[in-house]
């Protein structure tokens, strides 16, 4: 039986943050974002209030029926299509973001500048910002289940897909999915790796 898929919207607001929250309370990223464990529990779920935001603004947000599970999209434009001003607000971006979050924490501004700096910009592409699945219904395959239909649009429609996979074991998934590894993975200072992945349409030359 197939996995029903929804999209959010903001009335789903409070229980996409809390299944964001829960899932990468633990991430490496986010450990390495927020050091601190009891500062992390304080801080966290803000970073993903704002991420809510910003998925609603920039692409979609798709949940399962069921609440266990939802991913993060933006559509991105390739970079001749954008104008200046866009140019100038997406500059600013990370700095705002941090502002918004946690003020005098530079790392918030940091991460954001680092991925924006690997984010390909000549191709316009469906960018996977985040998915996450409710602990204790990981292994399910909910997470291919909600990417699955977004690869199947890009494949009818020539577009191109584009994630940064946080662990060795959903750089996995994704090369399962037909993403690989960008030339130059990203280092955090002093933190984990993250891998920058690309996917081309099916059929495409």
């Amino acid at each position: 039986m197939g996995v029903a898929i929804r999209r959010a919207g903001e009335g789903d607001r409070a229980h996409v943050i809390r299944l964001l929250d829960e899932a990468f309370m633990w991430d490496p990223v986010s450990t390495w974002v927020f050091p601190g464990e009891e500062h992390r529990r304080r801080r966290h779920g803000a970073l993903m209030d704002a991420f809510f935001d910003l998925a609603l603004g920039e692409g979609h947000i798709d949940i399962t029926e069921d609440g266990a599970a939802v991913a993060l999209w933006w559509s991105v434009r390739a970079a001749s299509e954008a104008d200046a001003e866009s140019a100038e607000a997406a500059a600013d971006g990370p700095a705002l973001l941090r502002q918004a979050v946690d003020p005098e924490n530079e790392r918030i501004e940091l991460i954001g500048r680092l991925t924006e700096a690997a984010h390909p910009t000549d191709r316009a592409h469906q960018y996977l910002h985040m998915i996450a699945v409710r602990p204790d219904r990981q292994g399910e395959g909910l997470g291919t289940a909600l990417i699955a239909p977004v690869l199947e649009r890009c494949d009818t429609d020539g577009l191109h897909a584009y994630l940064e996979a946080s662990s060795t074991r959903s750089r996995g998934l994704y090369e399962r999915l037909g993403f690989a590894v960008t030339e130059t993975p990203l280092d955090l200072p002093d933190g984990p790796r993250m891998w920058p992945m690309w996917r081309e349409p099916s059929g495409a030359v």
